[in-house]
This record gives C-alpha cells, sequence and structure tokens, in this order.
C-alpha cells in the first residue's frame, strides 16, 4: 500500500473516533474535516501527516480554523513540498483547510456570484486564476468516465448558462416532491453545473462544496 493511501486510511480511522465519543460539536468538525479532506480525492491528492494532526487540534478546540489556515501558510514557507508526481501536497492541505471554513460558516447566498467566491477563496495563491471565469474552450478526458472525452460549455456562454441554469432553480418547487425525486433533481442541477465547467481547474470540489452547501441548508430549514 502507497503512502498517500496510508496516509488517506489514517485521517478516516483517527477522525471516526471523535463520532465514536458523541460529542455533537467535535462528530460535526470531524464530519466536516472528513469531508474537505476526502474532496482532494477527486483531483488524485491526500492530505499531510500535519494537516491531519492540526485539523485534530482543531476539533478538540484549541485552535479555530483561522488558526489552522495560518498554521499551513508557516509551515509551508519554512518548508516548501516540490509538486512531484503529482503529489500537491500543500495544495490538498490548504484546500481541506479552506472547505473546512466554508462548511462551517452559516452564510450562503443561492447565487452564480456565490459559486464564484467559493472557487476563489479555495484557490488563492494555488491557481493564477482563482475566482475568474475560464476565457478560453476546453475538453479533457474524465477518469471518472474510463476516459471519455466530456465537451464543456464555450467560454463565452459560460455566464449566460450559469445565469439561465440558477434562475431555472430558484424557480423550482419542491414542495410535495418525495427525497428520491428531490435526489434526482439536485443530481441533475449539479451535474449541468459541473459540466459547464466555469473554471479553467478545480471545478469538481468547488460545484461539491457549493452543493454541499445547499443540502446543509436545505435539511436544516
Amino acid at each position: 500500500m502507497s503512502d498517500k493511501e496510508n496516509r488517506t486510511l489514517s485521517f478516516v480511522a483517527e477522525f471516526d473516533i471523535y463520532k465514536r465519543l458523541g460529542e455533537p460539536d467535535k462528530t460535526e468538525k470531524s464530519r466536516i474535516w472528513q469531508t474537505a479532506i476526502g474532496l482532494q480525492q477527486t483531483d488524485g491528492l491526500r492530505p499531510s501527516a500535519y494537516l491531519i494532526e492540526t485539523a485534530k487540534k482543531n476539533i478538540d478546540g484549541d485552535i479555530t480554523l483561522y488558526e489552522v489556515k495560518e498554521r499551513l501558510d508557516v509551515y509551508y514557507r519554512a518548508k516548501p513540498v516540490t509538486i512531484d508526481g503529482g503529489d500537491r501536497v500543500e495544495e490538498a492541505d490548504k484546500v481541506s483547510a479552506r472547505i473546512a471554513e466554508i462548511l462551517s460558516e452559516k452564510s450562503f447566498t443561492f447565487s452564480p456570484a456565490e459559486y464564484q467566491t467559493i472557487h476563489k477563496r479555495l484557490f488563492t495563491g494555488i491557481y493564477d486564476f482563482a475566482g475568474k471565469i475560464r476565457n478560453y474552450n476546453i475538453t479533457k478526458s474524465e477518469w471518472v468516465l474510463n476516459g471519455e472525452a466530456v465537451y464543456y460549455a464555450s467560454a463565452d456562454s459560460i455566464l449566460a448558462t450559469l445565469n439561465y441554469d440558477f434562475g431555472l432553480e430558484r424557480e423550482f418547487g419542491y414542495r410535495g416532491l418525495t427525497k428520491t425525486q428531490i435526489s434526482e433533481h439536485i443530481a441533475k442541477f449539479v451535474s449541468g453545473l459541473w459540466q459547464i465547467h466555469a473554471f479553467g481547474e478545480g471545478n469538481t470540489r468547488t460545484t461539491a462544496v457549493f452543493i454541499i452547501s445547499i443540502c446543509v441548508r436545505w435539511v436544516s430549514r
């Protein structure tokens, strides 16, 4: 088993301990951290041991999420990590902490601007185009689709398509729908949003964070 796989199993096992303790605040924080770190796997990234230990301090209430981010900044200034063989560990650590921060917040606006802001918050300092709608066309072979090529929205139509899809979703009524119907509708909206691929990179994580934020607030209503 590779070192990256061991790290992934480690964080899952260590964070599950908090769920067994049954303390609501720690359980919620551990759930958020598992989600934040788990989302890095969509791009084949894994957390460092340093992030896991720092996240545990946050779950235990010893440090805030702001302090988590500060510690990561200091850590990587002192010990820069070379991108080697796709092991973008600094990116995985910093984006995980930023996702945890966003998922811990109460404020949220259902809009293309919020979607764009999430991308900016996640990837500032990582991608030069953080928060910027792409201005070029792209086609990718996606491993989740067995290497099949995916054609994304034309750069010229991204903003119009986002506004159209968000407009339709705002007008949609969930009242009277079964859980299955609701899930199917949300899945359709998510797949459409993802296929627009509004940004050069980081679309899957941005879309996931946005949709999780929607679902958390929908369930809590």
